[in-house]
């Protein structure tokens, strides 16, 4: 059955996302429905505002308990939260708690409102408290998102707001660069995802009132001048904003006040698909959540104005990525690489995946104000849909096939779900909002047609969100969609068309048929359609196959098939049908794709309901040849591949039982029985083998639908079958080795198969065959052995589950009333009452319990006597050690011991063992045992911590789940007695098996799942994982019937299915873990021993039926721990591989390990001895090793110490009861455990320490990786034996070690300095409060006019009295204060005592040797190139101890450093002493930043000369990178005046244009640039820089000119800054400039004047420099120079800067550019730059100058190659700017390119063409078509108007080349030529223009015979270009070519025949 989950899974999954756990919360906006808001009731009492659509305590077969005894219950789970949270117990009590809060609600039970708002605020604290271990930390985030996962439970705003600063500080610290200049080592983070989730669900409770203070927190920060800073805002406002309307009369708080602000960070970082991706997001939002409100504003543009929805609908077009022409891509790659730390606040493109937003955004901005606007969200989605439609169609696919058809998926159903909403009441919004009909239908027109190309698409992903998109469209409107589809669905079905449109075909019939069903007119087709659908099913073809299957399935789930002829006088047969189906399929044929069918009011309802009654007439029929068809296909299955592997046919076998479970249901009864007919002869005469488990499914689903018919007709043949093989043909007499059966007992195995699946949930129609079946069970268990035993046991675990279990029996679509008022066309699609369902259950009686334990005893006594004899060697089979006999007989009687313990799971008590009071209760071993399990992995159930307090009784909610025995029945008792000696006979059997059969791999298989069985399937079948399965079932069958905004509307069966699930969870809850007796101990300990034995297979049953068994008993874990770890000790001590394996799988990959690293009885040895194995010389064991370093590390890590939570909030749930004896008691005895274990790890970790000195590397590097986690510590730092170990590591002569060591140092290092910082205080730890060094806060003069200058210009100067690190302030805005440090701090960190205990430990070891040994690794080569870099990490560790050295600390001396720094760099000769020079010095510098003036002066007066000597003379191409890092670490997020020496000199650079050293320059300019990009805005010596680099310009030497170039661009790009005075200035002005804010980046008139000047000279230049010089000249030079620059700038987000110069200043010079033929790579450098133009963003308006260029140069430029160039950017534009581009501009480039037509030049007029039908081709509609009109007549007329003149017959050959002879071509005749030439591209381009439209539209034909019979005769090109046009007409058409060929009248197809298709005798 799983296999059939999967599949279905795999048919149905591709639309991600839409479940209604995330559906519901990401769509609905604002406030719940009406209900809640009738005269409030007070939130004590609601649990929701909307109430359960399904009742499912009331469709329960048994009585439930009441609600008092659930809240009693969930009272009871908040005090014991209570009491872990106060006690300091989270990550084992409080997850508990939180995981059986979790079971409670999955219940399906709500506590009121007020608790949950309690709840939620508490978890909200609970998963952002500071200092909560992190795994917890993540369990409570998650229980957060169940709590507010869906809007209904609590409203956003009125009933809970949340504060969100909290998570604003936990984002601080990821990707708010660290406001101190140290590193933090901030112990083990959160997971940013998680994070990012959380804000996904708090958001919302949000108070928009923040706003303003969000904005004033995070706006600050924005900065371009850091790349990151921008990102991070827009990604964290995206995160955080609230996007709720605000409350009433609030002004400040709309989104139109805000939005331009938006609009206008959204422009300063152009080209990044990361900021169009962000606003699409919360934009998209900010329609949804205002849409509800009255109080915001709304147009036809929705919140927005036309400027921001056009701006918004051009980065659609461009985050669609569909490709343009030869345009490169709108996005720069590079920009985005900046966004750094800011990826975490990105959400997951994969989840939230940009066409969501898209289509949220459409959606919800749509209303009925769009209908008569010109410029509204709809006019622009249909421009959108329409420019892009082509795209859609099968043959053009690529990489943007994808996003459109999700796209077009989420438009569609957003659509559908507000529809929903808003008709039910569950959106309340303002009514003129509401989407209304006319508007339904546009939005369904102006999809309809992509949708139709859509679904023939050629990707699977594709295809499927098309079908779901088609599926939306026909319930918005099916009498616009259904036409068409069956005017296309029609031929493929009658198989006039390829085979893929077929598929295609059958997938939406089957999305569609459920609205077929109910639609009138249309329904009639629906029986025609199931006949034409047969041929799919066909053994060849297995995927048509399974379509036809899921179609048939889903008519099934939604008609009756009751012949409705029945009985009447006025209809019979289904001869009306017939013909009127003939008449439609003719007028379809007739009418093509444009068909209309309006049934509703074409056809009269009576004439309706007859031809419907008519149409069912063929039902009979239609069931014959369906099962005809099926057996066909049974009997030509293939042979079965291995199960489970997802094969065609395996899927195929699954589907058919679901596809048949409804058919037969939904039969009259007359059909079934002949449906029975028909499948009891095919059983009863045919053994095909590899349709067994099919065979074996339609039995069961006939079965299952009127058991007792069926079985009355089933049972006697196949018990009658099985007698006459056993008897007769001697079946399973033999035993057979492998896994197949043999042929001999197919005949058997088949009629088993059948017999078991038959008598399986059925119910209790068996017990009329109860002595048959109990004797054939005892017969075949008698005379059969081998391989068919496994089908017999089934077959008695089946019959076991039938009478045992509770379950639905009922499948029919229909009440017992309707059938019994008889059925009518009216129930055709009827929707079920969700509310008054009446479902029949199979409640085991009495008498079917006694059968079962009948059953039971017999098979079971026997089978339990068996193994004794078997084992005592009684039994007449005797183990010789030679024949595998005995192993048969063991495994067969093992395999129906497990069968039969797992079929009457249910009917054993979990309860039992809690009263048979076995537990031994120690304290201590409960205890040890606290919080046994954590991981949920397990599907099946989620283990129970014993939570440890010998006096608190462990409270276990069972609520009734129909358990049937009472405890003083007999049935009971013998129950369990035979439970208890089945438990007995395994462990002997285990212990006979280890001593005499050890390598018996057979029976131990069947031996642990014995096992598994005996311990996990108590109270429900587990070992099955009976809920998962059937959950997944269900959700596959139901995908198809789940509709956005509406719930649960599904069919009968399915709602029933539904209920039976719920009684399966309710089970399930009550299999709690029970305690432990003394066999289940001695069990463990069994498969303790063998999960480490000698056999990998035995080892892997016993440790995977172990982990189950762990989890089904409390306690266990501690009875295996000693045994295994013992097995691990004494493995390690002899070698003894496999056992170390087993002991280490079982120890630490399983859950056993978090049991062993909360319990340090045990976690030292097991750490000792795994440091033991890591020496074993395996390879499988060193890759263990390896793999569990990390559990081993997680166990050293410190426990929590301290979580700082808000008191008030833990208060509010606080039970009413006094607890505080109990949380001190449990306070007390956690500090005391953690003491103890604290103590054990300092312990521990000396004693490791000790062994990393002594041991082989491999073994120390695991050592040296544990000792870290385990001996750093915040109060005592480290011991003195690891401060050693380390300190004298970080120099070891291994480089692995070297490296783990260096590593922990830094660790120790920053430990000390963290520690100091935080004022030795774990809580200012926790906080991130830091004291950090000479650190201030500066006041700003906000009000000064001249303080951003005058600040900006003390950058310019050396001396000051505080340096600002900070890139940020002032940058956007200014805040009121910028932190800064005082340029010389008095002082230094102050250290307590532990710390300088340790530093001056540390100092010691230090010594000139230390050191001298530490600059002679930094001097070797590194093993790999890869590690040949400047090391960051080696420079930041000798920061470190350098700090020491001036404290005076260490033994080295300064003098020392020096020398040593000189036998370092040697005479600088080789890159590595470059390299280690490089490292040494980067330390030096930075190590000195906050110390005091005097250090650093000594420091740059010896450092600077150095550098000063290497920049002059020593940098070579192989040391400049590890310069360039240097001067990177030495400048980043400084302040420029720290290191003024170095950046002084280098800005004093010159160009010396005498020098002929290139490198030599170039590397300056490159470390020039590396300052300006590091410093950003705060370089403020760039005037003479700029100057002297535009003078030279013209720089002979390329390495010069491109770092000269990039070095402008970067100058250039810092200069920017807005520095508004605070928040409010900033939005108040941006409102004020424009709904899109300010244009940012205008260029001052400095650098206009720069820019025009350094084109005049190049243009000066140019006129010098002779055409054709091959030699480099000033012109070529200095092009490439600036063309670089521009480069850079233009694919950089300030490229708007150079808008203005694009048209009269830079596109001519880049086309003159373009012609050096000399030059290569001048003309590459400026096609690229050319290239990029179209595609700088310009707003609204401003792209007038641009076109006119371009026109004018198209249209006047003497040169061809450039008016052949222009037309690039002329198409580009045109579509990237669709939304911007006014009408009058549009017709301009429109006219422009048409006249190009008449181009002298070919090359021009080709070009001219394309363009020109690309440009139509994505034109809205209605312009479309006028100029498709003026167009046409305009060329026609040029055609006409100049025909050719008659030539003479010996005329000349060719037109445009003059032959030999004497007539040349005449001027005249040329001129004629050529405008016939541009009349006939025109109309060429026409036709491309529409290359899908199928049918062409109705002028196409008319051109085409124009041009056939005018010019297709034409000699030379025009001729040619006429063939070539008619030929691609018909190749882009070849799929529908047979309807599109009905365009034609007969007169045009007669012309041109022979010229569009060859004639056959042409």
């Amino acid at each position: 059955m799983d296999g059939k989950a999967a599949q279905l899974v795999e048919l149905m999954t591709s639309l991600e996302g839409n479940d209604g756990a995330t559906g519901s919360r990401a769509t609905s906006p604002g406030a719940g429905p009406r209900e809640c808001r009738e005269p409030v009731k007070d939130n004590k009492q609601i649990t929701r505002n909307r109430p359960r659509t399904f009742p499912y305590f009331r469709y329960l077969p048994y009585e439930v308990e009441s609600e008092a005894k659930r809240h009693e219950d969930f009272k009871e789970i908040l005090k014991h939260l209570y009491v872990a949270i106060e006690a300091g117990d989270f990550a084992v009590g409080a997850v508990h708690w939180t995981r059986e809060l979790r079971n409670w609600l999955g219940l399906k039970f709500d506590p009121t409102k007020d608790e949950r708002i309690r709840l939620v605020k508490l978890y909200y604290e609970l998963a952002l408290a500071p200092g909560v271990d992190i795994t917890a930390a993540e369990r409570f985030s998650s229980m957060f998102m169940v709590l507010t996962k869906r809007k209904h439970y609590l409203r956003p705003g009125t009933d809970l707001i949340l504060d969100w600063r909290p998570l604003f500080r936990e984002w601080k610290i990821f990707v708010i660069p660290t406001e101190s200049g140290m590193i933090q080592a901030q112990n083990a983070k959160r997971n940013y995802k998680t994070l990012a989730k959380l804000c996904t669900f708090a958001q919302l409770y949000f108070d928009p009132r923040e706003i303003p203070a969000m904005f004033e927190e995070i706006l600050p920060y924005f900065t371009t001048s850091f790349t990151e800073g921008a990102y991070v805002v827009t990604g964290l406002l995206n995160l955080l904003l609230p996007t709720a309307p605000p409350p009433e009369g609030e002004d400040e708080l709309l989104p139109q006040h805000y939005l331009p602000t938006f609009f206008h960070l959204w422009s300063l970082v152009n080209r990044s698909k990361v900021f169009d991706t962000t606003f699409l997001d919360l934009f998209s939002r900010l329609a949804r959540d205002s849409l509800v409100a009255s109080q915001v504003p709304f147009t036809e543009s929705g919140i927005f104005t036309k400027e921001q929805s056009s701006s918004i609908f051009t980065a659609v077009l461009r985050l669609l990525e569909i490709p343009v022409g030869q345009a490169t891509s709108p996005y720069s790659p590079a920009i985005d690489v900046a966004a750094g730390l800011a990826i975490m606040v990105e959400r997951d493109p994969k989840k939230h995946p940009i066409a969501h937003h898209i289509a949220r955004w459409i959606v919800m901005s749509l209303s009925p104000a769009c209908l008569d606007q010109p410029d509204s969200i709809m006019t622009n989605l249909e421009g959108l849909i329409q420019a892009v439609e082509t795209f859609f169609h099968p043959s053009n696919s690529g990489a943007w096939t994808k996003p459109l058809s999700q796209l077009v998926y989420y438009l569609t159903d957003f659509f559908v779900m507000r529809w929903n909403r808003e008709r039910s009441g569950e959106l309340e919004m303002p009514e003129e909002r509401k989407l209304n009909d006319a508007l339904k239908r546009r939005f369904v027109l102006c999809l309809r047609d992509v949708i139709f190309m859509g679904i023939y698409a050629k990707s699977g992903t594709a295809m499927n969100f098309s079908l779901s998109s088609l599926q939306s469209l026909a319930y918005l409107e099916p009498d616009l969609i259904l036409p068409g589809a069956l005017q296309r669905i029609y031929p493929s079905m009658q198989g006039l068309v390829e085979v893929h449109r077929t598929t295609s075909s059958l997938r939406a019939l089957q999305v569609l048929s459920k609205t077929m069903v109910r639609t009138k007119g249309f329904r009639c087709h629906v029986t025609t359609m199931l006949g034409l659908s047969l041929p799919g099913i066909d053994a060849n073809d297995l995927d048509k196959t399974l379509y036809t299957l899921s179609y048939i399935q889903s008519v099934c789930y939604n008609i009756p098939f009751h012949d409705l002829t029945e009985g009447r006088d006025d209809v019979s047969g289904s001869m009306l049908a017939v013909e009127w189906i003939t008449s439609e399929v003719a007028r379809m044929e007739e009418e093509g794709a444009n068909i209309q069918l309006d049934y509703l009011n074409g056809l009269s309802d009576v004439d309706e309901e007859m031809i419907l009654r008519s149409s069912t007439a063929s039902f009979p029929e239609f069931l014959s040849s369906f099962l005809g068809k099926v057996f066909t296909l049974l009997e030509n299955l293939p042979d079965a591949s291995r199960p489970r592997s997802g094969s065609p046919e395996e899927n195929v076998v699954n589907t058919l039982p679901a596809a048949l479970t409804p058919m037969l249901a939904s039969l009259s009864p007359d059909l079934y029985e002949l449906a029975l007919n028909k499948i009891a002869d095919f059983v009863g005469n045919h053994v095909i083998h590899q349709a067994r488990d099919a065979m074996a499914f339609i039995c069961s689903a006939l079965c299952k639908i009127d058991p007792a018919r069926a079985l009355k007709r089933l049972l006697p043949v196949l018990i009658q079958s099985i007698r006459t093989e056993i008897d007769e043909n001697g079946a399973a007499s033999t035993r057979n080795t492998g896994t197949d059966v043999l042929p001999r007992d197919r005949g058997l195995v088949w009629n088993v198969s059948m017999l078991s699946m038959s008598v399986v949930h059925v119910g209790d129609a068996v017990l009329q065959h109860k002595q048959e079946l109990f004797d054939i069970a005892l017969y075949m268990q008698q005379k059969c052995i081998g391989l068919p035993t496994t089908h017999i046991s089934n077959f008695i675990h089946h019959l076991l589950l039938n009478l045992t279990g509770i379950y639905t029996v009922d499948y029919s679509l229909y009440e017992e009333d309707v059938l019994a008022r008889g059925i009518g066309p009216q129930d055709w699609g009827m929707i079920p009452d969700l509310q008054n369902l009446n479902i029949k259950w199979h409640v085991p009686n009495k008498e079917e319990i006694a059968f079962a334990v009948d059953v039971l005893k017999a098979q079971g006594e026997n089978a339990l006597n068996q193994l004794q004899a078997l084992t005592a060697g009684t039994s007449s089979i005797k183990r010789d050690g030679v024949g595998k006999e005995w192993s048969d007989e063991v495994s067969r009687n093992l395999v129906l011991i497990r069968l039969l313990l797992s079929g009457v799971s249910v009917l054993f008590d979990p309860k039992l063992e809690s009263k048979a009071d076995t537990v031994d209760t120690d304290t201590e071993m409960v205890d040890a045992h606290s919080g046994a399990s954590e991981d949920d992995q397990d599907e099946d159930f989620d283990a129970y911590p014993g939570n440890a307090d010998e006096n608190e009784g462990r409270p276990t909610f069972l609520y009734p789940a129909g358990y049937m025995l009472k405890e003083d029945d007999n049935l009971y008792n013998e129950l369990h007695a035979f439970r208890e000696r089945t438990g007995t006979v395994l462990h002997e059997v285990h212990q006979f098996l280890i001593e005499k059969q050890e390598d018996d791999v057979a029976c131990f298989e069947p031996l642990c799942n014995a096992y598994r069985s005996w311990f996990v399937d108590v109270g429900i079948e587990r070992s099955a994982h009976v809920l998962d399965r059937v959950q997944r079932l269900l959700s596959a069958d139901i995908h198809p019937y789940k509709v956005s905004g509406l719930r649960k509307e599904y069919p009968r069966p399915l709602l029933l299915r539904r209920a039976n699930v719920y009684h399966l969870q309710r089970l399930r809850h009550n299999s709690y873990p029970r305690p432990r007796t003394d066999l289940a101990k001695q069990l463990f300990l069994d498969l303790a021993q063998s999960s480490v034995s000698a056999y990998r297979e035995v080892r892997r049953h016993a440790q995977s039926a172990g982990e189950a068994a762990l989890k089904a008993v409390i306690g266990s874990r501690l009875v295996v721990i000693p045994p295994l770890l013992e097995a691990m000790k004494t493995g390690v001590r002899d070698q003894d591989f496999s056992r170390i394996k087993g002991a280490m799988y079982s120890l630490l990959f399983g859950s056993l390990n978090k049991t062993i690293g909360r319990n340090w009885r045990y976690a030292p040895d097991l750490i000792k001895a795994y440091i033991e194995a890591s020496a074993a010389d395996k390879p499988s064991i060193q890759k263990l090793c390896a793999a569990a370093t990390i559990y081993i590390m997680e166990m050293g890590r410190p426990l929590e110490r301290m979580v700082i939570l808000d008191k008030e909030i833990i208060q509010s749930v606080a039970p009413i009861e006094d607890v505080s004896d109990t949380i001190d008691r449990k306070r007390k005895k956690l500090s005391k455990k953690r003491a103890n274990i604290e103590s054990k790890k300092a312990a521990l970790s000396d004693e490791l320490v000790d062994l990393a000195r002594k041991s082989h590397w491999k073994q120390a590097s695991r050592t040296a990786a544990i000792v870290i986690t385990l001996g750093l510590r915040f109060d005592s730092i480290a011991s003195e034996n690891m401060i050693d170990l380390i300190s004298k590591g970080a120099i070891d002569s291994h480089p692995g070690l070297r490296g783990l060591y260096a590593g922990a140092f830094v660790a120790l290092l920053s430990l000390i300095e963290t520690r100091a910082a935080a004022k030795h205080s774990y809580e200012n730890y926790l906080l991130d409060k830091q004291h950090i060094q000479g650190k201030i806060q500066v006041a700003t003069r906000q009000d000064d006019p001249n303080w951003t200058p005058d600040y900006l210009a003390s950058f310019a100067k050396a001396d000051t009295e505080y340096y600002v690190d900070h890139d940020h302030p002032g940058w956007l805005v200014w805040d009121k204060t910028m932190p800064a440090y005082k340029a010389s701090p008095e002082g230094d960190v102050e250290f307590d005592d532990t710390e300088t205990k340790a530093r001056t430990q540390i100092g010691r070891l230090l010594d000139r040797a230390w050191f001298s040994a530490f600059f002679g690794f930094l001097k070797q080569e590194p093993r790999d190139s890869g590690a040949d870099r400047f090391r960051v990490s080696n420079a930041i560790m000798l920061a470190h101890t350098f700090d020491l050295m001036y404290a005076g600390l260490t033994s080295a001396k300064y003098t020392d450093i020096q020398e040593l720094i000189q036998e370092t760099w040697v005479d600088g000769s080789d890159k590595h002493q470059h390299r280690a020079t490089a490292e040494i010095l980067g330390a030096l510098l930075t190590s000195t930043v906050n110390k005091p003036l005097k250090y650093r002066t000594m420091i740059w007066e010896y450092v600077f000369p150095k550098i000063q000597q290497v920049f002059s003379d020593g940098l070579t191409p192989e040391n400049l990178t590890y310069w360039t890092i240097f001067l990177h670490l030495v400048t980043q997020g400084k302040d420029p005046r720290r290191c003024w020496p170095i950046i002084d000199w280098l800005a004093a650079f010159r160009l010396d244009m005498e020098s002929n050293a290139a490198f030599k320059e170039s590397s300056k300019i490159r470390l020039l640039q590396q300052c300006v990009t590091d410093l950003g805005w705060h370089f403020q010596l760039e005037k003479p820089i700029i100057e002297d680099f535009l003078l030279h310009i013209d720089h002979p030497y390329k390495q010069v000119r491109e770092a000269m170039g990039l070095s402008l661009s970067s100058l250039y790009r810092t200069r920017y800054h807005e520095s508004y005075k605070d928040v409010p200035t900033l939005i108040r002005s941006q409102k004020e400039a424009s709904s899109l804010g300010t244009a940012p980046y205008q260029p001052t008139e400095e650098f206009i004047d720069t820019v025009h000047e350094t084109f005049e000279r190049l243009e000066k230049w140019r006129q010098e420099r002779t055409p054709g010089q091959q030699t480099p000249s000033s012109y070529t030079s200095g092009s490439k120079t600036v063309l670089l620059w521009l480069d850079s700038t233009l694919s950089s987000f300030e490229c708007t800067q150079l808008q203005q110069f694009l048209p009269n200043v830079f596109m001519e010079q880049l086309l003159y550019m373009m012609d050096i033929r000399e030059d290569q790579e001048l003309q590459g450098l400026a096609y690229h730059v050319f290239r990029n133009i179209p595609n700088i963003p310009h707003r609204f308006g401003d792209d007038v100058e641009l076109i006119a260029a371009l026109i004018r140069i198209g249209t006047t430029s003497p040169l061809w190659h450039q008016r052949l160039r222009v037309l690039i950017n002329m198409q580009v534009i045109y579509f990237r700017r669709l939304f911007l581009i006014s009408q009058d501009q549009q017709m301009r480039l429109l006219d422009c390119v048409a006249t190009m037509l008449e181009d002298t030049q070919l090359e021009v007029r080709l070009g001219a063409s394309t363009t020109l039908s690309g440009m139509i081709r994505c034109s809205p509609a209605a312009l479309r078509s006028k100029m498709v009109q003026d167009f046409n007549k305009k060329f026609v007329k040029m055609l006409l108007d100049s025909p050719l003149p008659k030539r003479p017959k010996n005329g000349v050959s060719g037109v445009s080349t003059p032959n030999t002879g004497t007539s040349t071509p005449t001027p005249e005749h040329n001129r004629l030529v050529l405008t016939r030439h541009a009349a006939v591209l025109g109309l060429g381009a026409l036709v491309q223009a529409f290359p899908y439209k199928s049918p062409p539209p109705s002028w196409i034909p008319s051109v085409l015979t124009t041009l056939a019979n005018k010019a297709n005769n034409d000699p030379g090109m025009v001729g040619k270009s006429v063939k070539s046009i008619l030929s691609d007409f018909k190749k882009t058409r070849q799929d529908t070519w047979q309807l599109d060929l009905k365009a034609f009248s007969q007169e045009q197809a007669e012309d041109l025949d022979g010229v569009l298709w060859k004639s056959y005798f042409a």
